[in-house]
């Protein structure tokens, strides 16, 4: 069974953000956002994860990291995006960072 856990980036005074690793490799990324009553959560994953890993992140993320904050809620709404990693792009460097090990530019749907 894989061994996910999450690596805190950022904390805000309303939220944090994550990089979600499985046995240390990077495969997605997770932001949390608080509102009185609320946690809202956006989660971008590999394209490689199966429902039931998506599942059991959505487990952990509600009885891990939510519960370890405090924040009194009603609910957790988590929206789930499927994908490849296309990198990172800086202001300050303006170049886009290809995920490693991946060439393959983006292509558009026109």
């Amino acid at each position: 069974m894989a061994q996910f856990y999450f690596e805190r980036e950022v904390r805000t005074p309303n939220g944090e953000c994550y990089t979600i690793l499985e046995d240390s490799k990077p495969i997605g990324r997770l932001d949390l956002h608080f509102v009185p009553g609320l946690v809202h959560a956006t989660m971008v994953v590999n394209e490689s994860l199966t429902q039931e890993a998506i599942q059991e992140l959505i487990s952990m993320v509600d009885e891990d990291l939510t519960d370890a904050v405090g924040i009194e809620r009603e609910d957790l709404v988590v929206h789930v995006h499927q994908g490849r990693d296309l990198g990172v792009f800086s202001h300050n460097d303006s170049t886009l960072h290809e995920a490693e090990g991946d060439t393959t530019p983006p292509t558009t749907g026109a």
